[in-house]
Parts: structure tokens; sequence; C-alpha cells
């Protein structure tokens, strides 16, 4: 039999197991993320259908003057009656279809729910007001296209209808201007994120939009499929969001770090993993707006000029709260002076002894975190408490418009960008159609682009 000599160990060379436990967290990383993207698979099927509530003996009959036969192809359509948070209960609700015939019938029970079965097609839905209490009035009523597999809800409106006619241009500025604040700080909350990873590791991460989306339907998951109450449910989203950012950034970011990959090789990643994030949501989640749970019906509180909602109040007290709290990390904490430290100069941190991959998952942790943040709470104050699926996509936008006036790789050019941008897109409400109000950020950063590329905070750099 034929002895071999042993291999003796080349002077220098790091032995193979190293490079194994080095690739050890990645390989977990990307696990921990293909393992969930396949238990939500698995139950995408039903998280995307909507599910049908049962008849209860609490839902009243149909009245004599509704049809006695229920077609065949009949298409439930139901909704809830709220006046100023209150329900309405007792209340006769018709479908008219085009012929001028009542096609269904019922009545609302004592939580103001209402279900009836009507064929797809085109109805008229009203409220008999002598069945309303006293006091209660019923705006007109609501024409909707019933299509079959799909949600039909029917709102109605209470009270007496609000226009703008007759409302002075100051009184609607001072509405718009309130609107602006609030949503400009949402903005910044989700925007505070991409303009510290861009001032950690210099790329422009085009799938955070994604990772908003992500947050929200999280909440929504929590909140509606496991019965948690809104704000524990956020809570959760808030962790689950930040473990994301984590393993996001093991998985993809870190190795792709250490081969050197291009930031603009990096910028083309983030790209294709912000288009594959989306349509995996869509897929898991579905293509339907769902609500949360808590917080539907919001009143409105008239003071003086302007009337706002008790959510949107929350809206703006949270963000300002998280937004002076990392304002406060950057400046006062360790961790903060660190990143500021890193995004000034990465070599020179390293060398003074900062670890900066450490650093740099805190930031992708904070980012996750603070984008899941800003889901829930764009989801309940800009898209009346429900969540799309691609809600972060359009976002996305408005985020880079007010990172760009503000200034990138500041935090504070971020906010200070982010809630400008939001004060711009309400204003052009007054102007322009507000399906269109968005166009206006697009906009403002063509205009800053040519102007001032360096932003309003931003320092102007030598290139060459």
């Amino acid at each position: 039999m034929p002895v071999y000599p042993r291999q003796r160990p080349v002077p220098g060379a790091r032995p193979r197991t190293t490079g194994r436990l080095t690739r050890l967290p990645v390989r977990v990383a990307t696990l921990l993320i293909l393992l969930f993207f396949s238990v939500l698979g698995l139950a995408g099927t039903a998280f995307a259908q909507d599910p049908v509530e049962p008849t209860t003996p609490a839902v009243e009959a149909p009245a004599e003057s509704a049809p006695a036969d229920v077609p065949a192809d009949a298409v439930p359509v139901s909704g809830r009656l709220m006046n100023s948070g209150t329900p309405v209960p007792d209340a006769t609700v018709t479908a008219t279809d085009g012929s001028g015939t009542v096609a269904a019938e019922t009545t609302s029970d004592a939580d103001g729910r209402w279900q009836l079965q009507v064929s797809p097609g085109s109805y008229t839905f009203g409220i008999d007001e002598s069945s309303l209490p006293d006091g209660t009035s019923v705006q007109g009523t609501v024409d909707r296209d019933i299509v079959a597999g799909r949600s039909n809800t029917v709102i109605f409106s209470f009270g007496e209808a609000r226009t703008s006619i007759g409302t002075p241009l100051w009184e609607r500025f001072v509405r718009t201007t309130i609107d602006g604040l609030r949503f400009g700080l949402i903005i910044a909350i989700t925007a505070v994120g991409v303009s510290l990873i861009f001032g950690t590791t210099g790329l422009t991460n085009f799938s955070h939009g994604e990772m908003v989306t992500f947050g929200a339907v999280i909440a929504w998951m929590f909140n509606v499929k496991m019965g948690l109450h809104l704000i524990p449910a956020s809570i959760l989203a808030i962790i689950v969001g930040g473990a994301f950012g984590w393993a996001y950034n093991a998985g993809v970011w870190r190795p792709l770090r250490k081969r050197r990959t291009g930031l603009i090789a990096q910028l083309v990643v983030s790209i294709g993993l912000g288009i594959s994030l989306r349509y995996l949501i869509l897929i898991f989640y579905s293509d339907r707006s769902n609500p949360f749970n808590d917080y539907q019906g919001q009143v409105e509180h008239d003071w003086g000029p302007f009337s706002i909602t008790n959510v949107n109040i929350a809206c703006i007290v949270i963000s300002t709260i998280v937004l002076i709290a990392v304002a406060l990390m950057l400046q006062k904490t360790r961790i903060g002076k660190a990143m500021r430290a890193v995004a000034d100069n990465r070599d020179l941190a390293a060398s003074s002894g900062i670890n900066v991959e450490r650093i740099v998952t805190f930031v992708w942790v904070l980012g996750g975190a603070l984008a899941a943040l800003g889901g829930v709470l764009f989801a309940l104050s800009e898209l009346g408490g429900r969540v799309q699926w691609e809600m972060g996509f359009k976002l996305l936008l408005l985020m880079f418009a007010g990172i760009t006036l503000g200034g990138l790789g500041t935090a504070y050019g971020a906010l200070l960008g982010c809630i400008i941008v939001g004060l711009f897109v309400q204003w052009s409400t007054m102007l322009i159609d507000p399906d269109l109000k968005y166009v206006s950020a697009l906009l403002i950063l063509i205009i800053i682009l040519i102007v001032r590329p360096q932003g309003i905070l931003g320092s102007r750099q030598r290139i060459g």
C-alpha cells in the first residue's frame, strides 16, 4: 500500500475551517429569510382571502319588500353604519338597480353592521331617512359596481356634507399646512433609515420602500389574523422589521461589501431586490387594500380653522417623539457618535478603533425598525387605516425627494427635506387635483438637482 506524505501547512495560509466559520452567519441569515418567506407562502392563500362573515342571529331578516329568492350568482355586500364613532342600529339599507327596482333590503344590527346579497352589477345604495334615529342624517346615496370575487363594502357618510365652497383661502392654507406637517413627519420617519444607510455605506437603497410595506403587512398580520390590538401589533412589527434589517444586511449587503462590490452594482442589486420583494408581498399578501381592525371610522375634531382626527394627532406626536429620540441618540450616545464618525470618514473611524461592521449592522436594524413604524403610520394617516401591497413604492419617490432636498447622508437634512416635501405635496392640492399631488415632489427633486445638488444641509464635494 503506498504511503502518501503528510501535507505541510503553507506559511501564512488560513485554515479552511475559518472561511466556513465566517460564512456561517451569512448562511444562517439567508436561511432565516428563506424560512420566513416559506412560512408566509404557506399561509399566503389564507391571508389573501377575505373571510366571509357568517350570518349571525343579530342581523335581522330582510324586510318584506326584499325579493324572497336570492339570485344564484348573488354577491355579499356589507358595511357598518357609524355616526361620529357611534353605531347606527335599526337603519334600513336598500340596493336599487339601474331600472329603479329595489334589488335587496336589510336592516343594521345593534353594532351598526349590515349585509345583503345582490347579483353583480351597478347599484345605488341608500338609507331610509325615516329609519334613522332623531338628529341623524345621511349624506345622500352611494353608487357602487358590485364585482364577484372581491370585497364589496359600502360606506355611508353621516352629518352635513363639508365642502370647500366659501372656505376662505387662509383657512384652506392652514388646513393643508397641518396636513403637510403630518405627512412630512411620516415621510421623515421612513427616510431617516435611508439617509443613515447611505451615510455609513454609500448605498442608495431602492428597496427601502418594500421594507416600509413589509412592516405594515406584519402589523396587519398580528392585528387582523392573530387578533392583537394594533398598538402591541405595531410594536411587534417594529421588532420584526429590525430583525429583517439585520438579516437583509447579513445575507445580502455584507457579503457584497466583503467582495468590494462597487456602489453602482449594489444600487442595481437594490433595484432588483426591491422589485422581487414587492411582488413576493403581492403573491403572499394579495392585491387588495385590507384594513386594520382598530381605529376605523375616526371622527374629526374642529379646532378653529382646521380639523383633525385622533389618529392623525397620535401620528404627529409619535413621529415627533421618535425623530427627537433619533436626533438625541446621534448627538449624545456613544453609538450615535460612532455612526457620525463612520459617515464622515469610514477608514479614519476604523483606524481609531471603531468596529465599522457593527455600526453598519446597527444602522440596518434601526433603518428596518423605523421603516416598519413608518409603514404603520402611513397606512393609518394617509391610506385610511388600510394596507396596500405597493404602498412603500409610492412613498419611495417622496423619501428620495426629501433626502435629496435636505442633503444626502445627513439625518437632519432628511428630516428638514421631508417636512418641506410634505408641505409642498399638501399645498399643491389647493391648485391641482389631489390625485396628482405627488407630482410636486418630483418637481422639487428636479429643481434641487439642478440648482443645489448637495441639498440644503449637504456640503459641496469636489470631483476629480
